[in-house]
Formats: structure tokens, sequence, C-alpha cells
């Protein structure tokens, strides 16, 4: 029964997935297309030749929409996607490790009233 809802929960982020998917490997690929006739008329500018006047095809790499850039976008999409924190929603309240005493509590147990609650993520090397 697990791996069936499993299952089914894997073929629905798939299912909403795909549009956000395509429309960014089509951004990334035109992307990519741009910059590389860009690289091409700037050789072709330093060459002396006329960049009026491009070849009818343009292939100056081999990762233009190959499965590895796809492969790429995809787990872009999909860790976006699951994430545990959303713009313009409530923080996730993960759980945290006081250094004073090892007691484990979660972020807004130390948060009191209307004081913000300030995160420092850094380190004293």
């Amino acid at each position: 029964m697990m791996n069936t809802v499993k299952a089914v929960k894997n073929a629905l982020i798939c299912f909403v997935l795909l549009p956000r998917f395509l429309a960014a490997a089509v951004v990334f690929w035109l992307l990519d297309f741009l910059c590389i006739r860009k690289r091409f008329f700037l050789r072709m500018k330093e060459q002396g030749g006329d960049a009026n006047d491009p070849p009818m095809c343009i292939s100056d790499s081999n990762r233009l929409f190959s499965f590895e850039s796809l492969k790429a976008v995809w787990h872009g999409q999909k860790l976006d996607f699951l994430k545990a924190a959303h713009l313009r929603r409530g923080a996730p309240n993960t759980e945290v490790v006081r250094l004073e005493d090892q007691r484990h509590s979660r972020i807004l147990d130390c948060a009191h009233g209307d004081r913000p609650l300030i995160l420092n993520f850094g380190s004293c090397t």
C-alpha cells in the first residue's frame, strides 16, 4: 500500500513539474543558443569575416540541449518544487540543537513576544 501511495505521489509531482521543466529547458536552450551565436559572431568579426552572412548551421558546442543539460534542469526544478521554504509563506520551523545544553528544540521556540528573531548562519574561523 505504501509503495502505491509513493508511486502516485511521484507521478503527481512529475505531472506538476513537467510544464515548468519544459519551459525552463526551452529558456535555457534559447540562452545557450544566443551565447553560442554571440561567440560565433565575435570570432567571425575578429577574423575579419562578414558578420552579416553567417553559415546556416552554428554548432559551437555539443552541450546545446544535451541529455546532461536536461537532467540538470529537471533536477533543479524538482529541488525547487520540493523545498521546505517558499516565497511569501511562513518559514519552516525546523529542529535545532542549542549550544549551551545540547537540547533539541524548534527555531520558533526561541522567539519571544514581538521581538524579531535573528538567525546568524556563519563561521568563526
